[in-house]
């Protein structure tokens, strides 16, 4: 088959990055308004591929508003390619169910302007999701291209002689591992192989005798792709001339401006045509394994990590109350709030980019992406409130006393935790507030009780706030200021149903005076399912009563030197890591109740203030990161880590809050906790996904550093038992065979410049002030790994309270919308379908499972009483079939479905 050159001009665009997000925008508008010249006085010029994502569009026209028929014609006409994506997301900074909105979002929009590129484009990701095949064949993608994690990979994909591939070719099938599977593009020569394309002919003849040299090396057919363009690179306008140069140069290959489908259906014929060109097969992640181990830039998992924080508060925010809340009100009657959770949604995937959350740009960047997240999370916090006491007016409250209120479980699983809620005791309406600020205060206060609504008395911790101001907005009259008399009141919740509520009231009564305990001797708490022991230097061990195993010492801290930039981690040659083992620490009770015990552990060591003085010479003139020969500072300043360990009376496991003052500069703080599990494997939280990893990397990897993404939680086990490990906002972790398979977990990383391709200094990421690091630790009995996997996935979030009122509802004061089971399965999505989606039922409601284990398993869903219908569907919310009703138990209905191994489900409820 002839060989076909296909050249496709784009500019992959980083919307902020080594400059902040408007700078660079006055640069994308020069860009489309050169490349929409280009389309009108020379027809050679096809068209031009807006790097996969349609938030440039929004961009383009909040500028140029005028010209949106325009950008419309050239959609529809194809010479703008774009979507499927809103955003180029780092695959694994962000969660599944944001990758979900991110293709919703971006398929709409594309759809809206009148075209839609149908192949997933991830040019720079920092390595690839092992979801990402089965995301995008179900979102109807035909291609899938990217640019790093498979060998070939150095520097910008720098191909390197000799060595073992993991591809064949460049082209490969990529498969996500439930099985589905989509041809794979991997930029082998990086996505600038044909930017700026000489238009003489005697130097397009060296141009050219190169390029397809290198193109031909990975090539699985005869159709090579040439990427036309690179970072923010501006459109080449000679680019016809320089076509026809190259028709003349190489009269028998044809040479044409192309589009990714053009392409994509030109390998695929090619194939069909070629059956011997056997491509390869790739499964999974796509991480560096197999290469030395540098070019994924998994270190920008711990750059910024109050962005980090920031991100997995928004993510929670949405997906894990505003939406389920706001489903489970619409069920009751009220408006589904879909355009304030689409504008949430957005802003907060504003954040998402590849340098933006992975905290790899200049300080103004960061600067910028933190009132991002607050606008977004000030939303969804509404629609939560909003929906939760729409919620709250529904439920008979009628024969409450006292100061009732509702705690609400929006997760998927029942659930037993914490919850604080602030009550009004009494209020005041005087106009003169501050006649009612003294009445308040004056107030006498009598004994409390908190009960459920069968009037169970419930252990609780009743505190005066004494008076504080609030006001109301009601919905018809002008806002109430008002004073209150305040409490607070802080207990366990036992057993609140899946996605359901149940009511709690705060009577005036004397408590009962028996008083219980979990702390159990010196430095000792437990519980019916867990015993710890905290050393003398801070560390603690767990024992996991049923199978007597123990675990530990755990949670030793470790600081080391950071020489590298935002991008990359670099430990100084010849130093060694300063630990707090061994160091003794002054450890507190500093809470001890009926349902809870927190022992306060303070450490300290003495750290370096800095890099050496050598650093700053090598910042400045840009030297290469792993050949630097900086040090550590001998002037030292203190790092005083106070741990609050929590041990709550029906909880599995501990939880802990670091809090420390960072002083220091240049370095990297640690938590280290030795598993003293016999295994080679572990298993991260990923996007869809529980990853098994291998403890230790191939021969291949070259970097001294081996840390690996996470989510909310990594976790190992052995033939006896395991250990899982959750966090909140701390995506970076490394595995430590040496120190009893230790997971070391990052709690900050400092350092003063972005790095990449020139000097950037960033003082603001050494990132000074207090940091607080939330995570927690679970043993688990052998086999109950995905029983466990619950338990980091409800550390993101906490149980709701909502205060009300006496008063009649339809709902009883303990309830459930909907049951479903199925081992190793999680629910990750409740919401309301896209309204554009809905041609039949318009209240139709979402539900998204995913099969976390390697094994087919069963999902029942207890057929709601609310539900007509129910509807298989994919990740872009289309009806695919109807899911008849079974019997489950006795005379209820359910809607059943067996799910593959690591399969993404969808389920459409139709009321």
């Amino acid at each position: 088959m002839k060989t076909t050159v296909h050249i496709i001009s784009h500019s992959h665009w980083d919307r902020e990055w080594y400059l902040p997000f408007e700078k660079h925008r006055v640069k994308l508008i020069e860009l489309m308004d050169n490349a929409m010249e280009l389309f009108e006085k020379d027809e050679r010029y096809r068209n031009f591929h807006l790097d996969g994502q349609t938030i440039v569009l929004d961009d383009y026209l909040e500028i140029r508003p005028e010209n949106r028929e325009k950008l419309k014609k050239y959609v529809q006409e194809g010479r703008f390619h774009v979507g499927p994506w809103y955003i180029l997301q780092d695959e694994f900074l962000t969660s599944g169910e944001a990758a979900v909105r991110n293709l919703l979002t971006g398929m709409r929009e594309a759809k809206e302007f009148g075209g839609l590129c149908p192949v997933g484009y991830f040019p720079d990701a920092f390595g690839n999701a092992g979801q990402m095949p089965q995301l995008l064949k179900q979102a109807g993608m035909k291609a899938v291209a990217f640019g790093r994690g498979v060998k070939p990979v150095g520097f910008n994909n720098e191909a390197k002689e000799g060595g073992a591939y993991e591809s064949t070719y460049s082209e490969m099938n990529w498969e996500s591992m439930d099985g589905s599977g989509l041809l794979g593009i991997l930029f082998a020569n990086w996505y600038n192989n044909g930017a700026e394309i000489p238009v003489e002919p005697e130097e397009a003849k060296e141009y050219w005798d190169q390029r397809l040299k290198a193109a031909k090396r990975f090539a699985g057919t005869s159709q090579l792709l040439f990427m036309n363009g690179c970072d923010h690179q501006p459109v080449q306008k000679d680019l016809g001339d320089a076509i026809e140069t190259a028709r003349k140069l190489y009269p028998d290959i044809d040479f044409i401006h192309s589009d990714f489908e053009t392409y994509v259906q030109a390998v695929e014929k090619d194939l069909e045509e070629n059956p011997t060109n056997s491509l390869s097969t790739v499964r999974g992640e796509l991480t560096s394994q197999e290469t030395d181990g540098f070019w994924t830039l998994v270190n920008t998992c711990s750059s910024h990590v109050e962005l980090k924080k920031e991100n997995r508060r928004g993510e929670a925010a949405l997906e894990k109350e505003a939406e389920p809340l706001a489903a489970l009100a619409a069920l009751a009657g009220k408006e589904y709030p879909e355009d304030f959770l689409r504008y949430s949604w957005k802003k907060l995937m504003q954040n998402h980019p590849h340098d933006s959350i992975c905290g790899c740009s200049v300080d103004a960047v960061n600067d910028e992406m933190k009132t991002r997240f607050d606008k977004s999370r000030q939303v969804a916090e509404t629609v939560t409130e909003e929906s939760a006491k729409y919620l709250a007016d529904q439920i008979d409250t009628e024969n409450a006393g006292g100061l009732p209120f509702i705690v609400f479980n929006p997760s998927g699983w029942e659930r037993t935790g914490l919850v604080e809620a602030i009550l009004d005791y009494e209020l005041d309406y005087d106009r003169f507030i501050w006649d009612g600020y003294d009445r308040m205060k004056a107030l006498s206060l009598p004994e409390f009780v908190l009960k459920d609504a069968d009037g169970n008395e419930i252990s609780a911790k009743v505190e005066d706030l004494g008076a504080n101001f609030g006001y109301f907005l009601p919905e018809d009259r002008f806002r109430e200021p008002y004073m209150a008399r305040q409490l607070r009141v802080t207990f366990e919740a036992e057993k609140v149903p899946a996605l359901g509520h149940r009511l709690y009231q705060l009577k005036k009564a004397a408590p009962m005076k028996e008083k219980t305990s979990l702390v159990t001797g010196e430095n000792t708490m437990e519980n019916a399912f867990l015993k710890v022991e905290i050393q003398k230097d801070g560390t603690y061990t767990l024992t996991e009563k049923n199978s007597g195993r123990t675990y530990g010492p755990l949670g030793y801290f470790e600081d080391t030197g950071d020489i590298g930039n935002e991008y990359l981690y670099v430990q100084p040659k010849n130093t060694t890591p300063i630990v707090t083992k061994g160091t003794p620490a002054k450890i507190t009770l500093e809470e001890d109740l009926p349902y809870r015990a927190v022992y306060r552990i303070e450490s300290r060591i003495e750290i370096p203030e800095s890099a050496d003085e050598i650093l700053a010479e090598e910042r400045r003139r840009c030297s290469d990161f792993f050949g630097r020969k900086a040090g550590r500072s001998e002037k030292t300043v203190p790092l005083v880590l106070t741990t609050k360990l929590s041990l709550e009376k029906n909880g599995k496991g501990v939880s802990a809050e670091t809090t420390f003052e960072n002083l220091a500069k240049d370095h990297r703080v640690r938590v280290i906790l030795p598993t003293g599990l016999a295994t080679e494997q572990h298993f991260a939280d990923c996007p869809f996904e529980l990853v098994k990893r291998n403890n230790h990397h191939s021969a291949e990897w070259k970097n001294p550093s081996g840390c690996e993404h996470q989510q909310r939680f990594t976790a190992m086990e052995d033939e006896k038992g395991g250990l899982l490990a959750a966090n909140f906002g701390l995506y970076e972790y490394e595995i430590l065979p040496e120190e009893d398979n230790a997971i070391a977990i990052t709690l900050l990383r400092a350092v003063g410049e972005m790095g990449d391709w020139g000097v950037f200094p960033t003082p603001k990421a050494q990132l000074p002030g207090t940091h607080t690091a939330r995570y927690g630790i679970y043993p688990f009995e052998k086999g109950k790994l995905y029983e466990t996997i619950k338990e980091g996935a409800q550390f993101q979030t906490s149980l709701l309270a909502v205060v009300t009122d006496a008063h009649k509802g339809s709902l009883p004061a303990e309830y459930s919308n909907l049951s479903w089971s199925g081992e190793g399965i999680e629910l990750t999505a409740l919401k309301a379908r896209e309204s554009e989606k809905t041609p039949e039922g318009e209240n139709d409601l979402v539900l998204r499972f995913v099969n976390h284990s390697d094994k087919p398993q069963r999902l029942t869903v207890t057929k709601p009483a609310w539900a007509e219908k129910a509807f298989l569907s994919n990740v872009i919310e289309e009806e695919l079939e109807r899911l008849p009703e079974t019997e489950s138990t006795g005379e209820i209905s359910a809607y059943k479905h067996t799910l593959r191994p690591y399969e993404i489900l969808t389920l459409i409820l139709r009321r």
